[in-house]
């Protein structure tokens, strides 16, 4: 079983930790993209290097930052043009993530992704050292699903699910994941004052049934549901996963300092890898 620890000390004794920042965390209010919180997540993860740590970054916001720049396709629910709008997007988005960690002296590596390069051997061992090159020589990887060519056939639909695949691909020791909440309540805390949040969760069936999914954020395709399922694929292979409020100010080092909240999903015993 894993070793239970504080959250501070959860994140402090990790060396390879996979971070998902979700598309309402990197929007604002207005769904424009936002440029201040970039550039002090990128700050923050410097930090976490400067200390010995590898970071690999799960980013959303490819159609955020598309809005960003070309407003006039708000409208447009066509696919075609939503897969227009994404790849328009994903450039603007890493070069936001570029010019923010640029600030730090590091630099960065995009891979978009689908469904197949997971089911494949070849692809998947090519995905690992292509991880493993870029993490030794001190580059952020930052990973996004290929919005601009997948259909539903070969979709992984969200990006909860992705960081959960990348930690285990990596074997990573956590996953973060930065949403629009501060974790998993007891119930609605929007509509119900009394729902309390759930600091750690060891069955992740028994909570499921227990509490609401809720819907999906404006601009992400995630919901509690997708979290959920990302928990139950890492803990299944001995990674913890924390899941807290990206949006709180300098949230990843208040994590860290064990000042933050979240809820942390137990892993049992790992599978073979």
């Amino acid at each position: 079983m894993s070793e239970r620890k504080p959250m501070g000390a959860l994140i402090n004794g990790a060396r390879k930790i996979v971070i998902k920042i979700g598309s309402n965390t990197l929007a604002k209010s207005d769904g424009i993209i936002n440029g201040v919180f970039m550039d002090d997540f990128a700050a923050q993860v410097a930090g976490l290097m400067a200390t010995g740590k590898q970071i690999v970054l799960v980013s959303s916001g490819a159609q955020v930052a598309g809005l960003s720049t070309l407003d006039r396709w708000s409208r447009r629910r066509d696919i075609h043009y939503r897969q227009a709008l994404c790849a328009i997007g994903q450039v603007e988005l890493m070069g936001r993530w570029r010019s923010s960690f640029r600030r730090k002296g590091i630099h960065i590596g995009q891979l978009l992704l689908t469904k197949e390069d997971f089911a494949d051997d070849l692809r998947t061992l090519n995905m690992r050292n292509t991880l493993f090159t870029l993490l030794d020589e001190g580059v952020v990887p930052i990973i996004n699903e290929n919005d601009s060519v997948t259909v539903d056939e070969i979709r992984i639909g969200d990006n909860d699910n992705l960081s959960a695949l990348t930690a285990i691909l990596w074997n990573a020791e956590l996953l973060i994941l930065f949403s629009d909440i501060d974790g998993v309540y007891t119930g609605n805390p929007k509509t119900d004052p009394a729902a309390a949040l759930i600091p750690s969760v060891e069955d992740i069936g028994a909570l499921r049934s227990a509490i609401s999914m809720g819907e999906t954020n404006p601009f992400g395709s995630g919901g509690m549901a997708t979290k959920l399922e990302a928990a139950e694929k890492v803990t299944g292979y001995g990674i913890p996963l924390l899941l807290a409020n990206g949006g709180t100010p300098r949230a990843l080092s208040a994590l860290m300092e064990g000042s933050g909240r979240g809820t942390i999903f137990w892993p049992g015993i790992p599978r073979p890898l």
